[in-house]
């Protein structure tokens, strides 16, 4: 078998795991308890999720891109939001942190609903590359060069392939579909990407070898300008959780009834951010939370019960991976005591 056949079929191996999963939940979570939970019970939950992760100092804030190491590094939130509307928080809700790579399943879904699935797995790929968010080596690696649209590469691939006649239209339409996930208004945050623009030579390398592989499919600036813009909409822990909570309600935002993305589509999305939400460490948390997820180096995480609810966490101290460690643990806490792993009970620990 080719190395390429290799990749498709472990591809086509990772997503069917992850689509299984999401078929099974509903069995899985009436196996688990007999009623759902109360809003009494989900208030409780971020309460002590809150207070038990509020204290913990390990990690650091990102410093890579300048600004976000003068982000208070005590800020933390939890947050669940219900496929019905209901917000249940605890901790900083408004405080408005750099929404970063949590953005890149939502411009994901923006390419689904403008041109299908297929293009993004064909144009882009769905493939985890095992390797950290920002890798250029996985471009020399993989054959399709930029393989999932949640790491960098396949992220600003994501941002090219969106259908517009020009920058302002592209940045229009993306800015748009993160405003209907989130059911309101989300501000460009100018001061993280002018630092983040000034100092994204990593990224600009990325744009440039997809452009020369021809696996970009806009003018390369472009499309990092586009793409720094939008990891520097703000978001706050409230808005993140509607985000999540529109996908667990098939892609209608439960606080304006807006479709933003077709239901068909949301198993696949979700399946992308069950394999790769976690960058390398994607492996990790599927065996300790069992949920899709994305996170950022702004400090968000978005997790996923599909059909049911969203879990989210804020804050800005990360670990080696990039990943908020007191938003991890507060998710995960949740996750366990519910039991809605996709594939059956998880304490969560």
């Amino acid at each position: 078998m080719s190395v390429k056949n290799r990749f498709r079929s472990a591809e086509a191996w990772l997503i069917g795991l992850a689509v299984v999963g999401l078929a099974l939940l509903p069995v899985i979570s009436s196996a688990q308890s007999a009623a759902e939970p109360t809003a009494e019970d989900f208030q409780r939950l971020v309460d002590e999720a809150y207070n038990l992760f509020k204290d913990v100092k390990e990690g650091a804030n990102a410093n890579y891109i300048p600004i976000l190491d003068t982000v208070p590094s005590e800020l933390f939130g939890v947050a669940i939001a219900t496929r019905d509307g209901k917000i249940f928080a605890a901790g900083e809700q408004e405080y408005r942190f750099s929404i970063q790579s949590v953005s890149k399943p939502f411009t994901a879904a923006l390419v689904m609903t403008q041109q299908g699935p297929k293009v993004l797995r064909e144009k882009i790929g769905v493939e985890p590359t095992g390797l950290p968010f920002n890798s250029k080596m996985a471009l020399e690696i993989y054959p399709e060069r930029s393989v999932n649209p949640l790491v960098n590469a396949g992220a600003i691939a994501a941002v090219s392939l969106v259908q517009a006649g020009s920058e302002d239209e592209r940045w229009k339409l993306v800015h748009e579909n993160l405003e209907g996930f989130a059911g309101g208004t989300l501000p460009v945050l100018e001061d993280v990407y002018t630092s983040e623009y000034e100092t994204c030579w990593g990224n600009r390398g990325i744009a440039n070898l997809l452009y020369n592989y021809g696996r970009l499919y806009s003018d390369p600036e472009e499309a990092l300008r586009v793409y720094t813009r939008q990891c520097s909409v703000g978001i706050n822990t409230r808005d993140l959780a509607v985000m999540g909570a529109t996908l667990a309600n098939g892609g209608v935002n439960p606080l304006t009834g807006r479709r933003v993305m077709p239901a068909e589509h949301v198993p696949e999305l979700l399946a992308i951010m069950a394999t790769a939400g976690f960058y390398d460490e994607s492996g990790e948390w599927m065996y300790s939370a069992g949920l899709p997820s994305k996170t950022g180096v702004g400090g968000g995480i978005v997790s996923v019960v599909p059909g049911k609810f969203a879990i989210v966490a804020f804050s800005p101290r990360l670990n080696e991976a990039g990943n908020s460690v007191r938003a991890m643990r507060a998710i995960s806490y949740i996750a366990g005591k519910l039991g809605v792993g996709l594939y059956g009970p998880n304490l969560g620990e």
